[in-house]
């Protein structure tokens, strides 16, 4: 079968590798059919995911349909279409008996530290397959694992309908923060230096947006809190200077959510922290979100359509990576798929 390898970084292969076969009772073999490319992907490709190991199989926005079922199977049959986790725990750690297992001290991402769904075919524990609702299309189900991560933000953070926040970026990962945000509060501003961005976040429910290319940001953040600051602030652009800004931006009492790989020094003023007793915290991957995103999506408060723009067959993946590099102003989701 086909497969897209990350040899070293900046050296990506369309290899020849083997069929995987069912190890265990518990296991489908999954028949892939579109494979999100994320932020992280690019990461992985430019050598500046901290996390990653090479070579590498990536890709982890990853849904297939079940063609193989184990004996002891009991959820899934044959045909299912389905939405595979990317986070794999050990179950007994620390972190994992506390609830966390996307925190485990073992943790394997599939397409990060294991292999991920860039290849025809996937093996995988039923448990971690999640059965995608009809009104979804394979294309547009990439899009649930990225909520999930605005998910898992939103649960970090605690966030309640009183809370005004701030989402500090509009790319794709802001934008799924914003996609379960607008369901708990109203009192939501999205920063971005790009206005076509701070368009659609209105259309999607932002009540403030600041241009931070022409606007201060602190200073606009406090006309639109009545002074106070926001209550929650969450960092989606993850460069080295965003942590500090929203720190300013926090009022006191405040949460702020970090969701940065960057392993470039940032400078943070411990005053500001300590004086405001703000609570700043992290929030990686999801921890058993897929249930939450597709019970949105059953019950009609999620539309994931028209969030795909572009889409390549797995054998042209490197032209996919150098129009995602490109930055053109088309770009939403690319979407890699199988029928090559």
């Amino acid at each position: 079968m086909k497969a897209v390898q990350i040899v070293k970084p900046g050296q990506l292969k369309v290899i020849e590798t083997e069929l995987p076969k069912l190890s265990g009772p518990n296991e489908v073999l999954i028949q892939m059919t579109a494979a999100g490319i994320c932020g992280s992907d690019m990461g992985i490709y430019h050598g500046t995911n901290a996390a990653a190991t090479y070579p590498r199989i990536i890709g982890h926005e990853m849904v297939g349909r079940v063609v193989e079922t184990g004996p002891l199977v009991s959820s899934l049959k044959v045909d299912d279409r389905v939405i595979i986790n990317q986070v794999t725990s050990c179950g007994h750690c620390y972190p994992c008996r506390m609830g966390r297992g996307n925190v485990c001290d073992h943790l394997a991402v599939r397409g990060v530290h294991i292999d991920g769904g860039y290849r025809e075919y996937m093996a995988v524990p039923e448990t971690d397959c999640y059965v995608l609702p009809d009104t979804i299309s394979d294309e547009d189900a990439v899009m649930i694992e990225p909520t999930t991560i605005g998910i898992q933000a939103c649960t970090r953070a605690e966030l309640n309908k009183d809370d005004m926040l701030l989402i500090y970026g509009s790319g794709a990962l802001g934008s799924s923060i914003l996609k379960t945000a607008r369901l708990i509060c109203g009192h939501i501003i999205v920063a971005d230096i790009q206005e076509d961005k701070l368009e659609e976040a209105r259309k999607n429910g932002a009540a403030h947006t600041i241009h931070t290319r022409e606007e201060d940001l602190i200073a606009k953040v406090k006309e639109y809190t009545m002074g106070h600051g926001a209550t929650v602030s969450m960092d989606a652009v993850c460069n080295k200077d965003s942590l500090s800004q929203l720190l300013q931006a926090t009022g006191n009492a405040g949460r702020v959510i970090t969701m940065g790989f960057s392993t470039s020094p940032t400078e943070i003023n411990q005053f500001v922290i300590t004086s405001r007793e703000l609570d700043v915290r992290g929030s990686r991957l999801q921890n058993k979100m897929f249930g939450k995103a597709i019970e949105l999506i059953r019950d009609g408060k999620l539309d994931l359509t028209g969030s795909v723009s572009h889409t390549f067959p797995l054998t042209k993946a490197q032209e996919a990576f150098d129009f995602v590099d490109s930055h053109h102003p088309s770009i939403r989701k690319v979407v890699l798929t199988f029928d090559f």
